[in-house]
């Protein structure tokens, strides 16, 4: 019989190479972005709630907080890496408006972060109370990162056309989201379970508006510029 701990290490390995494929999935915006030495209409608002989230998450991981859960932690830390690059490469070719909307968001975001991280070690004790107030705040931003799908399956509707939404990238969110919350169910981890229950659905419906739509869909029309965003991984 397989050890559960051997089992959950497995599974967030694999959950870690997925969530790594869907963190490097905006490369070609920004390689885009580069060539052309202009942000376009392209925003850099998912790449920051992105990074806030991570931060979170790391934060959730840590010994103190959340023991036993290093992948979490593994993850988050290269999103916090690669989501620094794409919001350095926006920044650079940004006018100065946009600079400035960066900055206060960071600043907003960071100031938010101290606060969550001080109010939870210094007003709490114990790993079982500091993991349902991180825990929290990583669910509460998780599911307003949600809208972002949300969106996209609204338009999918309303113009009858899939194609600005990438099947291999709604596979890999479905992927993500059961593999993680099978991670988290090995270990009951509710927080970590629940909005990648939330990531799974979504990919379903993803797929099934995928396949109501395909046919309709007008692959001939001119592309216009995109962005991808991508839901908070745990």
């Amino acid at each position: 019989m397989v050890n559960p701990e051997t089992a959950r290490t497995a599974v967030g390995i694999i959950g870690n190479v997925i969530s790594v494929g869907l963190f490097m999935s905006p490369v070609p915006t920004f390689l885009r972005i580069i060539k052309k030495k202009d942000v376009e209409n392209f925003k850099p608002d998912p790449y920051i709630a992105t990074i806030l989230n991570c931060f979170l998450w790391v934060f959730y991981g840590m010994p103190f907080v959340h023991p036993h859960s290093m992948l979490v932690q593994t993850i988050n830390g290269f999103g916090i890496f690669i989501e620094a690059i794409y919001i350095s490469i926006f920044f650079i070719y940004s006018n100065w408006p946009k600079r400035r909307k960066i900055l206060l968001w960071l600043l907003g975001e960071a100031v938010m972060f101290v606060a969550i991280v001080l109010s939870t070690l210094l007003a709490v004790h114990g790993t079982k109370k500091r993991t349902i107030i991180a825990g929290t705040f990583c669910v509460i931003l998780n599911v307003i990162m949600y809208a972002s799908p949300l969106t996209v399956m609204r338009m999918v509707i309303k113009t009858k056309s899939v194609k600005y939404m990438p099947f291999w990238l709604s596979v890999a969110n479905l992927a993500n989201g059961l593999t993680w919350m099978c991670y988290a169910l090995i270990r009951i981890d509710p927080w970590v379970a629940v909005p990648n229950g939330l990531g799974a659905f979504f990919g379903i419906l993803q797929l099934i508006l995928y396949g109501v739509y395909y046919k309709t869909t007008n692959w001939d029309e001119e592309e216009k510029p995109k962005e991808v965003e991508i839901p908070g991984k745990p």
